[in-house]
């Protein structure tokens, strides 16, 4: 039975006017779940719908439940570390070109069907066939053809070296497996999908569109089975709402990027109620200076700019203390990234001189330094629903004021931002890097890859075509000490550079009930969070 059913036998005799309120309030709250509970159960919420469950497209398939039902070649563990999965081993050969999977045995799909090389080659060849939508992965792009060489003995053959090669396959999609029952007459599964059939630990059971998703378990399930028999996912847009259901009883957790307020994140972690937790980092905010504005092509105002702001009492400020300083450009703990940098502090005085240098002067009676007649005058963009972004950017425009910069800022739909980003048509922006699996190879290829907006903001740089060579031999490098070396000096010549200007590091919230043990963040940013749950009776 359902809750808000219950309460309308009840209440339809007030008339159609409370009805109609109580409808509007349970939409809200996305109260019309079934409410079935039990020892072996855990419920939360998402901002928006599940989605359609097609494991190669993106939006609006969420991430979070993708990785339920499909299941990758290999995963991604700690530090960057590869372990089998689909594939329980893997070979690559000597010139880097040639990577040969061995399956493992007795893997089925939660049809029954089973898991072959010939299902894995047809999910890789429907993928392909729409290769310009994943063209951003780097794998995509260097995949020459795929072979099923026998019934457990998959090859994947590249057109050049291409070293993350397994890493970009152990991203959530769009290279993950679905069983042939759901695939549609044609292949094509851009066009959709028929069922949502994988080989992973969980099945799509009830599904109400912008309401709730079930999730049970695969009884076919190949590896260790969960702990919980169901997962439920509650739709609620609001944050605010899903903090009220949470403390309702309503949600077993919260879990994600910005699911809920900081304010709200900080009043349930004092409650001593509830068990909180941040996750590691897992990725960087960092404004994105645009050299190819003739003011920004210029390094001592980008460095002015980055010396200019106090970004330690901003990010305690904004975030509460939930989020660290960056001094880095990447954090730490992505491969090859555990470098020393020199950070580049908060100094009024040497901001000052760096635009004094340039030519940028204060005249007598004015606030804004001007330079050949013309103002030192900038525009920031953000995404107008971040309201991280935005008190950010306020704060970086009262700060460089003071510094004799006028900074105009500007909010925009994120698609728009997106767009702006491509098109070269703004002067500074925000940007954060994917993490990981994707990070770091993802990060410097878009450094150099053109179409993406940040390749392009570095242009003005007069070591830009250098950097793009090293980019290349560290992506194509098949020797583990010449890539770390290439990798110092790329991140070391970006940080020095300032067009990336870090701010602050990305960590993921976890709020939850104290039924709940053995919570544990995933290595992979976008994975499910429900391996090794458990609930206490």
């Amino acid at each position: 039975m359902f809750t808000l059913k219950r309460k309308m036998n009840v209440l339809l005799v007030l008339g159609m006017l409370i009805s109609s309120i109580l409808l509007g309030c349970a939409n809200n709250e996305a109260s019309s779940v079934p409410k079935e509970k039990s020892d072996k159960s855990v419920t939360l919420s998402w901002p928006r719908d599940i989605g359609t469950m097609n494991p190669h497209v993106y939006n609006p398939s969420q991430l979070i439940a993708q990785s339920m039902i499909y299941e990758p070649l290999v995963r991604y563990e700690e530090g960057g570390k590869l372990e089998p999965h689909l594939a329980e081993s893997w070979s690559i050969s000597d010139d880097g070109k040639e990577y040969t999977f061995k399956l493992r045995k007795n893997v089925k799909f939660s049809d029954g069907t089973p898991l072959n090389a010939a299902i894995v080659k047809k999910n890789f060849d429907a993928v392909m066939k729409n290769s310009n939508l994943h063209s951003w992965l780097g794998v995509i792009n260097v995949l020459d053809k795929t072979e099923a060489v026998d019934e457990l003995t998959f090859k994947m053959i590249l057109k050049e070296p291409y070293y993350p090669a397994v890493q970009d396959l152990a991203l959530v999609r769009p290279v993950r497996f679905l069983g042939e029952a759901g695939f549609p007459d044609d292949g094509d599964t851009s066009k959709g999908i028929t069922e949502p059939v994988g080989t992973g630990p969980w099945m799509l059971t009830d599904y109400k569109k912008d309401e709730y998703a079930v999730f049970s378990r695969n009884p076919n399930y190949w590896g260790e089975k969960p702990e919980m028999e169901k997962v439920t996912i509650k739709i609620i847009p609001d944050a605010e709402t899903r903090v009220m259901a949470f403390e309702k009883g309503e949600l077993d957790l919260i879990y994600g990027e910005g699911v809920i307020s900081m304010d709200s994140f900080n009043q349930l972690k004092e409650s001593d109620e509830y068990v909180t937790s941040l996750s590691e980092p897992v990725g960087t905010r960092n404004l994105l200076l645009n050299t190819t504005n003739e003011k920004l092509a210029d390094q001592r105002v980008r460095l002015a700019l980055h010396h200019g702001f106090n970004k330690q009492a901003m990010v305690e400020g904004i975030t509460l203390g939930l989020e660290e300083k960056a001094d880095n450009i990447l954090s730490k703990n992505f491969p090859y990234t555990n470098i020393d940098v020199e950070p580049i502090e908060y100094d009024v005085k040497k901001a000052t001189a760096y635009l004094e240098d340039a030519g940028w002067k204060l005249p007598s009676g004015k606030t804004v330094r001007e330079k050949d007649g013309q103002p030192l005058e900038l525009e920031l963009i953000y995404d107008k629903t971040d309201p991280i972004q935005k008190a950010m950017a306020e704060t970086v425009q009262a700060e460089w004021a003071a510094i004799g910069v006028k900074l105009n800022i500007k909010g925009v739909e994120l698609t728009v931002q997106i767009e702006r980003r491509k098109a070269g048509e703004f002067d500074i922006d925000f940007y954060y890097n994917f993490g990981a699996p994707y990070d770091p190879h993802s990060f410097i290829n878009v450094v150099a890859e053109k179409g993406w907006g940040v390749s392009e903001a570095h242009s003005g740089l007069p070591m830009k075509k250098e950097l793009d060579q090293q980019v290349q031999e560290a992506l194509a490098s098949t020797d583990e000490t010449k890539r770390q070396q290439l990798y110092g000096s790329i991140l070391n010549t970006l940080q020095e550079q300032s067009v990336f200007v870090p701010i602050s590091y990305i960590k993921k919230t976890v709020v939850y009930q104290n039924n709940i043990k053995e919570f544990n963040f995933p290595a992979n940013r976008d994975e499910k969070p429900f391996n090794g749950i458990e609930i206490s009776k």
